[in-house]
């Protein structure tokens, strides 16, 4: 469905909605603006690094742990 049809439809049953219907929306609507607000932003330097260690990890596989390797791995650093 196109957004403008979208937006007719929803018009349509809010001009409808009872009193109920409309705090649901008004919470769904403020959820979604507050999400957005808190998505983390990514920089090119982001997208830089994330590459690079893509491309180091490709280049190496086995340079790689799995994460039983690396939990096993801080639980015998901490007990020294």
């Amino acid at each position: 469905m196109e957004a403008e049809a979208l937006k007719k439809t929803v018009l349509k049953y809010i001009d409808e909605a009872d009193e109920r219907l409309l705090k649901i929306l008004k919470a769904l609507i403020e959820s979604y603006l507050e999400g957005e607000k808190n998505q983390p932003e990514l920089y090119e330097e982001d997208y830089e690094e994330i590459d690079r260690r893509r491309e180091a990890y490709l280049g190496d596989p086995e340079d790689s742990y799995t994460w039983d390797e690396v939990k096993e791995s801080i639980r015998n650093a901490s007990k020294k």
